[in-house]
């Protein structure tokens, strides 16, 4: 950068520091020159500039008046030029400069303000060129950092050749994607990871033991906010080449991002042919055995099949899926197991080979979900356990039942895992039937309902629900409805003429049931997400 240290440097200059005392000052950035010889220029030098004058105001305002007013303006230094009119500095002058804390230049007989300037100019122009060459090498090096996948700690590892600074990349999801030279808490990556779903995100993050951390956003292919680059020091004691460097390393990491979630959407579209596959039955083991084998897992070993699901605590959200999908994925590879999973819109499955007993692969579901529910922070974390298939073409009812012992985990307090054999209800027996064939019943028994309520604009589907749902209560139902109990009745009334089905019967009553059931329950939900 621009600096009277600089200028002294150059011979041609002939540039004398009159006041040795002040030498730090020296290196002080000047942000350009002004040339003046108003009595009072305190009101056109700007901040950061170097005050060029002859003295020609030394008869009309005394020499305090003008030094108080350059060092009032913010000016980095005073040159004073020699003339043959003031062939030597004012005594009084070099005392003020040194009270008032302004490095005083001389500038000798014979050299022009405009050598000065145009020295400056060519050093301010070596600087930008200087800027300019490195930041064209830094985007090189950091492109051809992420061209080698080396990813987010690969773009840390060009930083760390120019700077020594703490550095950590964190995304929305409170994922640490890579740090160098810190090793961030559990605690910290949390904090951090909040400041970025936090609208508009800050400048600076409190990451506790750190204190102030600078913040660089990452966008991702949507113009988001998905991750961030922290520096764990306050910005304030960056330089601009810091800043510079960081804002650039950004940039670059958008574009990690960016494809990271493209090949999330290919990796997604990959699983939900996956499991679709797999309800297919064993017209498709073939394809579902080579998908598998993609992904590390072998198709003619014995498979383990969970399905996972979060159960917020009061007042707070769930945990996305694809949150838990990551989890499980990072799980598995601690343990050194292989997995393929597939986060759908409410829960997610992970398939992985498992040559050990049914009762080692349920302690292992425990330890799974204990470990995700002390992550997830919002709630617990309940897991469905399929029968250990005996090979990729077996894994259709295991898949199935997992999902379904998943889903009455959801609704009832008590364990965090069970397996088919610990609950057994009807979804287990619908959740085994092809989706077409419950369709089909369902509309059997409802269609009729459903037509009349698409032309009369009644609820009569809604209320029968209710009714159900309610265990047959009258009072119960007409009070969740808001109607009156006459009310009620007219309705359920009306929904046997219709059906021929009533509910005061226990044959009929399961026809409806099961009718109304089978919208609910039927094979995986199409994932959304990726495979891992």
């Amino acid at each position: 950068m621009l600096t009277i240290s600089r200028l002294i440097a150059d011979p041609a200059l002939g540039l004398r520091v009159v006041t040795p005392e002040l030498t730090e000052s020296l290196a002080a950035e000047i942000r350009w020159l002004h040339t003046t010889e108003l009595p009072d220029p305190s009101r056109y030098v700007r901040p950061g500039e170097l005050v060029l004058t002859n003295g020609l105001w030394l008869s009309h305002v005394p020499v305090d008046q003008f030094v108080d007013a350059v060092a009032r303006s913010g000016a980095v230094g005073l040159v004073f030029g020699l003339t043959a009119q003031t062939p030597a500095l004012p005594e009084e002058l070099v005392a003020l400069c040194l009270l008032r804390g302004l490095p005083l230049i001389e500038l000798c007989i014979g050299v022009p303000f405009a050598a000065l300037t145009r020295a400056a100019a060519r050093i301010q122009n070596e600087v930008l060129q200087a800027e300019l060459t490195a930041t064209v090498q830094r985007g090189d090096a950091l492109a051809t950092a992420l061209s080698r996948g080396g990813g987010a700690a690969g773009v840390l590892e060009i930083l760390r050749g120019e700077t020594e600074l703490p550095l950590l990349v964190v995304d929305r999801k409170g994922r640490c994607l890579a740090s160098i030279g810190c090793e961030p808490t559990d605690e910290q990556v949390r904090l951090a990871s909040a400041a970025l779903n936090r609208t508009p995100p800050p400048i600076e993050v409190d990451l506790l033991d750190t204190g102030r951390s600078a913040l660089y956003l990452i966008e991702g292919a949507m113009g988001e906010i998905d991750a961030g680059l922290y520096c764990l020091e306050p910005a304030t004691k960056l330089t601009a080449t810091d800043r510079e460097a960081l804002a650039q390393a950004a940039r670059f990491l958008s574009l990690e991002v960016t494809k990271q979630q493209a090949v999330h959407a290919i990796e997604a579209r990959f699983a939900a042919e996956l499991l679709e596959m797999i309800l297919s039955g064993p017209r498709r083991s073939a394809e579902v055995s080579r998908r598998l084998r993609a992904y590390g897992v072998p198709s003619d070993r014995p498979l383990g099949v969970f399905a996972l699901a979060p159960v917020a605590a009061a007042g707070n959200d769930d945990t996305p899926p694809d949150d838990i999908a990551h989890a499980v994925g990072a799980y598995f590879a601690a343990h050194g197991i292989s997995v393929c999973t597939a986060a759908g819109s409410h829960d997610v499955v992970a398939i992985c080979p498992w040559e050990r007993t049914a009762a080692e692969l349920a302690r292992f579901a425990r330890d799974l979900s204990s470990e995700l529910s002390r992550r997830a922070m919002t709630g617990r974390i309940v897991i469905g356990l399929g029968e250990i298939a005996a090979d990729a073409g077996a894994l259709r009812e295991p898949l199935v039942r997992a999902r379904e012992v998943c889903q009455v985990l959801r609704v009832q307090d008590g364990a965090d895992t069970a397996t088919f054999a610990d609950i057994a209800t009807f979804r287990m027996l619908l959740g085994l039937l092809d989706e077409q064939v419950l369709q089909r019943f369902s509309d059997q028994v409802l269609g009729i309902i459903r037509d009349h309520d698409t032309r009369a604009h009644t609820e009569l589907e809604h209320t029968l629900r209710n009714f159900l749902a309610n265990d047959g209560q009258w009072a119960v139902t007409a009070t969740a409805l808001h109607v009156h109990v006459n009310t009620l009745r007219n309705r359920m009334a009306r929904i046997t003429e219709l059906t021929g089905r009533n509910v005061n019967r226990l044959e009929d009553t399961v026809d409806l049931f099961l009718a109304l059931a089978a919208d609910t329950v039927g094979p995986v939900t199409t994932p959304h997400t990726a495979v891992r």
